[in-house]
């Protein structure tokens, strides 16, 4: 009965894609245009995930800088950053998500276009572009899942921090978080390199698009 649920409900989500992307048709938006787009907002969602991790790593170095004031402050702009963090990246994946459903479209339609053709070198043309546009989405599609990826690690680091924190609110606390620093470091400093070869493989497929 579960599985049913599930499929309904996948099937409905198809409907709803196809309805819209029917109706953008109507007024002359298409699905490659709709693609672009959505690949140009996934990388927004990268880069406002680069900035937002970079300032929860800077706000966890203040705290373990951390030389009098209130405490509990300081945990408070700590679990702000997590969340905020999470935030992010639940967006990134989103964006992501919405990618690869306006690509798959595309790209069935476009296949099932090619039995239309009566010229037989147009099809054999038209066939060449949609392998090439393929090869160079699952490239660009790639890179970003696999920053998506590197993102778990970070944010379970950040929690980690501020469920310790939360529960261990003094000196002692602040020290064992400061030990762990430098391999959140690490770890920010490497999705924010991949999200950045992200990008740039969606600069390459927005200009092959366009």
């Amino acid at each position: 009965m579960r599985i049913f649920s599930i499929l309904l409900l996948l099937t409905g989500l198809v409907a709803c894609e196809s309805t819209y992307y029917s109706a953008m048709e109507k007024v002359g938006y298409h699905k490659r245009e709709i693609l672009v787009d959505r690949v140009e907002e996934a990388q927004e969602s990268q880069q406002d995930a680069q900035q937002q991790f970079t300032s929860a790593l800077e706000q966890l170095k203040t705290l373990t800088n951390f030389d009098g004031g209130d405490l509990e402050d300081v945990y408070d702009e700590v679990n702000a950053q997590y969340k905020d963090s999470k935030a992010a990246a639940e967006t990134v994946s989103e964006r992501i998500d919405e990618v690869d459903s306006v690509a798959e479209a595309l790209f069935d339609e476009w296949q099932d276009e090619l039995e239309q053709y009566q010229s037989a070198s147009l099809k054999a043309e038209s066939k060449q572009q949609l392998s090439d546009t393929r090869k160079r989405y699952a490239a660009m599609l790639k890179a970003m899942r696999i920053a998506e990826a590197q993102m778990d690690p970070v944010l379970s680091r950040l929690n980690d921090n501020q469920l310790y924190l939360k529960h261990n609110l003094n000196a002692r606390a602040i020290g064992a978080v400061g030990k762990e620093f430098s391999r959140l470091e690490q770890e920010v400093a490497d999705v924010i390199k991949q999200m950045s070869k992200a990008i740039a493989e969606s600069d390459k497929f927005i200009a092959s698009m366009k």
